[in-house]
């Protein structure tokens, strides 16, 4: 379905979906500029100057310090108080793909069953902050190799604003990747929220696909290519499943020439042959 010229991307362009919706009168640029808001209204720490959430203010400032470690920052879950690693891992994964697109080994902090036996805004919180984390003796590979590919892909958003920063990010993917293949074990049974369904072998690609990318480091895109027959053609782009995330990202490389990665690419027009209206093999029921 897609060519060269076009590539797989373009049937994903945000400006194309805004076009085609105004018959509707359905809002798009509107909604769009507001969604960063949800993402602003969900921030931990010490917050900004330019917040514009103005009803929330500082929270979980003690966040790792019982282990003498900082862990102060990031982002909530969702109506709850708890920082799930892996989950928002995948959130800055993708808010970096969006940046680098459109240009415009700590695994969670709080308990979840705790928190959600008590309703109350981040700033009033006092509950125990327990902290999981993950390690050679209690490997995590998904939620080790989603930071991974967090970082690198933040790092190639920061790369011509801040060089010294955006090297530190690539810098640490690269450890936390090694770590991940290293000490590979499966982020299941042992955590209380987000376990491992649909196991690390997407990961672990997803990562690697981003710090080729990021790198251009000839070993990653080696391990891509001796490990594509993790590959699976599938339907969904999620928290637990980034295979699409991994082929979209290796079918550009793909078009730029790079025809070991042609499974990649296969799988990846599977995906959009799946969701797109009108296709034969389409395995999706859309809204009106």
């Amino acid at each position: 379905m897609a060519s060269k010229n076009n590539g797989l991307l373009a049937i994903m362009d945000t400006e194309e979906l805004i076009s085609k919706s105004s018959s509707a009168n359905y809002d798009y640029v509107d909604a769009l500029g507001k969604a960063i808001l949800f993402f602003e209204g969900q921030r931990s720490g010490k917050l900004p100057k330019d917040q514009r959430i103005k009803w929330r203010g500082d929270s979980a400032l003690s966040d790792g310090k019982p282990q003498n470690v900082n862990l102060v920052g990031g982002y909530y879950d969702a109506g709850d108080n708890v920082k799930f690693g892996w989950p928002m891992s995948f959130t800055v994964s993708l808010l970096s793909w969006a940046a680098v697109e459109y240009k415009s080994e700590i695994s969670s902090v709080g308990d979840g069953n705790k928190d959600h036996q008590c309703w109350e805004r981040p700033e009033d919180m006092d509950t125990p902050r327990t902290l999981y984390k993950v390690d050679a003796n209690s490997p995590g590979t998904e939620a080790a190799a989603e930071s991974a590919a967090a970082l690198s892909a933040a790092s190639i958003v920061f790369k011509k604003k801040d060089t010294k920063y955006s090297s530190k990010l690539l810098s640490q993917s690269k450890s936390l990747f090694d770590f991940a293949d290293k000490y590979r074990g499966s982020y299941s049974g042992s955590c209380p929220f987000y376990c491992s369904y649909s196991g690390y072998h997407d990961e672990l690609l997803w990562a690697a696909s981003w710090l080729y990318r990021a790198s251009r480091e000839n070993k990653y895109l080696r391990f891509i290519i001796d490990n594509q027959g993790w590959s699976q053609a599938v339907t969904e782009l999620s928290w637990d499943n980034k295979f699409v995330g991994a082929q979209t990202l290796l079918t550009q490389e793909f078009y730029g020439g790079k025809k070991d990665l042609a499974k990649f690419q296969s799988d990846a027009e599977s995906f959009i042959c799946a969701l797109m209206p009108g296709s034969k093999s389409i395995q999706i029921n859309t809204t009106p």
